[in-house]
């Protein structure tokens, strides 16, 4: 069996075909990598530290070629795939710190004299399940941390990130087994579940929930992020123009691909109508176009079935008495582009407003006072991000206290965090501990507590 990746921009552009490793591939990789684990941690922290400023120097290297692949492959415009690539390297730098960093502390015992350690030690082999709109810095944010504590990774990418994903392995060149790409879909997966030590996941609620339940059935350490349904709550003391710029941004930034982007505009009060007109106005300024272009801010959706699904849903909701304020079409041009899309009037049992589309599409949402527009902010399973726009301090520290998401940004966009706070949101967005920062190293490592007596001492 072969993994295909093709252009979404042009989908006649085969961007890279390799062999799947197969489960058996899978699980054999998973025992090199073990083989591979002792070397790696007992290597020591300057070695670990050196290896991870390396594969940050060689991002940084070829991040031209890398920002090219990044639009080839997933159709990411080019402003964000260079800002891709400057983001991996720099996440490369952030862990390779981290090797230096306390693995424990000492304590005074409870009684007597002696000595109680807490140390963190890596758990083994780091099986890595990632997406393609991130196909460089996801991988990264989870690589990066687990070999910085001493774990070796083999790294399962979505099919349509393959060729970025071998691409980043080949240029990190760290010593074999160290970290293995094994190309694939849901067999191989599955077999990295099986096999691994501790498991992060991003992707799909209904796969996240099964890799959940297969590496807990394990016994094993298992983080996952799943999307989310992100909400923007407007108030009627909000720049809205500045508003709106940044609503655009999180709807229609590469085409909505992002588990932190807009689908849902909370208008409070006031704010309605002239949100609407503003919001129309920006997502027209902001066309589906060639990723390749500095200036495209929308390109492509991934394949031909998020795009009939995406099609699906926007005339599933005008048949049920939505109307479309912007966008709402296929783009006549080659590739798998959408419009823009704003619509209003959405049932509220309908699709759009109960399940993540990863798509250039928001729901424009009525509510009379703040405390109606969190209830609808909350009122999701997917409570990843969400955004507040407001002039007034009290009102954003209120509305931030109250919302449910794991991630609030007051006048910004929902979509974007920096890497080195914790990532995350609530309820069926994500399972376990958070991704990236400090966090995740106490994720990729097990904690002992070890008690040291003098020698010939009774207790």
């Amino acid at each position: 069996m072969t993994v295909s990746s093709y252009s979404p921009a042009d989908p006649g552009d085969l961007v890279v075909r390799v062999e799947a490793a197969g489960a058996a591939g899978t699980a054999a990789a998973v025992e090199r990598a073990r083989a591979a684990q002792p070397g790696w941690r007992g290597a020591g922290a300057a070695a670990r530290s050196a290896a991870l400023t390396h594969a940050a120097e060689a991002v940084e290297a070829h991040a031209g070629e890398l920002a090219a692949l990044i639009v080839r492959e997933v159709g990411k415009p080019l402003a964000e795939a260079r800002g891709e690539v400057a983001r991996t390297a720099a996440i490369w730098r952030y862990y390779a710190q981290a090797p230096y960093a306390p693995s424990g502390a000492a304590h005074e015992p409870a009684a007597g004299e002696g000595l109680l350690l807490t140390r963190r030690r890596p758990y083994g082999v780091a099986g890595l399940i990632t997406p393609w709109n991130f196909p460089l810095a996801i991988p990264t944010w989870k690589a990066a941390p687990a070999l910085a504590v001493g774990n070796t990774v083999v790294l399962k990418p979505a099919p349509e990130g393959t060729a970025c994903a071998l691409r980043l392995a080949e240029l990190a060149g760290l010593p074999a087994g160290v970290l293995t790409v094994v190309p694939g879909g849901a067999a191989e997966g599955g077999a990295l579940v099986a096999a691994a030590d501790v498991v992060s996941f991003t992707g799909s609620t209904a796969v996240g929930q099964a890799v959940v339940a297969a590496a807990t059935g394990r016994g094993i350490p298992v983080q996952a992020e799943m999307g989310g349904l992100n909400a923007a709550v407007v108030l009627p003391d909000a720049d809205l123009g500045q508003a709106a710029a940044h609503l655009a941004a999180a709807i229609a930034g590469y085409a909505g691909q992002k588990c932190t982007a807009t689908s849902r505009v909370i208008a409070v009060g006031s704010a309605y109508e002239p949100l609407a007109e503003a919001l129309v106005k920006a997502l027209g300024a902001t066309p589906a176009g060639d990723p390749g272009d500095p200036a495209t801010v929308c390109g492509p959706v991934i394949g031909e079935a998020a795009l009939t699904r995406l099609t699906g849903a926007i005339g599933s909701a005008r048949a049920a008495g939505a109307e479309v304020l912007t966008g709402g079409a296929r783009v006549d041009r080659p590739g798998w582009f959408v419009e823009p899309t704003l619509l209003a009037g959405v049932p509220a049992e309908h699709p759009l407003l109960v399940e993540e589309f990863f798509g250039p599409v928001a729901v424009l949402l009525p509510a009379a006072y703040l405390d109606e527009a969190v209830a609808l902010a909350n009122g999701t399973r997917h409570s990843l991000a969400a955004s507040v726009h407001t002039r007034d301090l009290d009102t954003a520290l209120a509305a931030a206290d109250r919302l449910d998401a794991g991630m609030i940004r007051i006048n910004a966009p929902s979509s974007g965090v920096d890497f080195h706070l914790p990532f995350g949101g609530t309820k069926s967005a994500s399972h376990g501990a958070r991704e990236q920062g400090q966090a995740v190293l106490d994720f990729f490592t097990a904690s002992r507590t070890v008690t040291l007596l003098p020698a010939g001492t009774a207790r």
